[in-house]
């Protein structure tokens, strides 16, 4: 990574994500993805103007590639800066940065603002919590639905918001955990096959899909082995289900996370959601054993931090092996 031993690579990951299972993502500090994504808006109102087809496309590229190379260059010129002040001080802006591109304690607090007031009773104000982390319409969504909502995103954001950047970062540290970022940012502000952005975000699109390739199938693996370690979860079951249902899914890499979840915990996830209105039925992953709850919120939340922590450790063991 960058200049840094394999020892001090793996001790940065490690405090890492002990950073982001601690603290998250403070309020009051400025996000880099809010960042990222005010950039993206700001080329967007500016490139995405004249009819569909290739010249749209070529815009797309266009945005694309400034976008990344931007979060990439400023991330590094940042690192370089401290590292020039001071080495300790250069490993001290990794971690930190490297921790905001990882998201289990905010993927845990987001879902869990959609879990308390289903538990409680209260559907309207869970509805609303889960608009704010899934892109479908949520009024009028049954409770069943609002928490396939959250499962989803969680099951899903495994791969997006942990396994991902922690791969990126171990090849090049938090510049490249940074453009990861960034990729994944654009897929999810442009990278739609609506009319819009069929031809715009094509290029997002694609590079986030490349970019989650392996460690989505990662993340499959992790998930089956942490419910195989799970009282509450089956892990020969979460493998029959990503090889059974994976490919059913419209991304080449949600579904691999999605099924194994579903398998795992032996519910049904999938089937039918509205955008802004319109009906779109997504392939059914997994097999309906029982009916999907809003406990099953909470034992997802479980498998997202079981796949931390099998990563974690290794990567602890890796650095302890070395080091001693």
């Amino acid at each position: 990574m960058m200049f840094y031993s394999l020892p001090e690579t793996l001790g940065m990951l490690v405090a890492a994500i002990a950073a982001d299972w601690l603290i998250g993502d403070p309020r009051r500090l400025p996000h880099p993805v809010v960042v990222i994504g005010r950039l993206i808006g700001l080329l967007e109102r500016r490139l995405l103007r004249g009819p569909s087809g290739n010249v749209l496309r070529l815009k797309g590229c266009v945005l694309t590639v400034a976008v990344v190379a931007a979060s990439f260059l400023l991330m590094w010129g940042v690192w370089l800066v401290a590292d020039r002040i001071h080495p300790w001080l250069g490993y001290a802006v990794n971690v930190w940065f490297i921790s905001t591109t990882l998201a289990v304690k905010g993927l845990k607090d987001a879902a869990m603002l959609v879990y308390r007031p289903l538990r409680r009773g209260d559907l309207a104000e869970a509805r609303i919590k889960a608009g704010w982390i899934v892109g479908r319409d949520t009024d009028g969504l049954a409770e069943k639905d609002v928490a396939r909502a959250a499962v989803e995103t969680v099951a899903e954001n495994t791969v997006d918001a942990f396994v991902s950047p922690l791969f990126f970062a171990f090849i090049g540290g938090a510049p490249l955990a940074m453009l990861y970022r960034a990729a994944n940012t654009l897929d999810s502000m442009v990278g739609y096959k609506n009319e819009k952005y069929r031809d715009f975000g094509w290029a997002s699109a694609r590079l986030d899909d490349v970019m989650n390739w392996l460690p989505a199938r990662a993340a499959g693996a992790l998930l089956a082995l942490t419910a195989a370690c799970s009282r509450l979860a089956s892990g020969r079951r979460a493998w029959r289900s990503i090889r059974a249902f994976a490919h059913l899914h419209p991304s080449p890499n949600s579904g691999i996370p999605e099924a194994a979840v579903a398998g795992a915990l032996g519910f049904e996830l999938g089937g039918t959601n509205r955008y802004g209105g319109v009906v779109s039925e997504r392939a059914r992953l997994g097999w309906p054993l029982r009916p999907l709850e809003a406990e099953d919120i909470v034992r997802t939340i479980r498998l997202l931090y079981g796949v931390s922590f099998w990563l974690a450790g290794g990567l602890l063991c890796a650095w302890l092996s070395l080091v001693w």
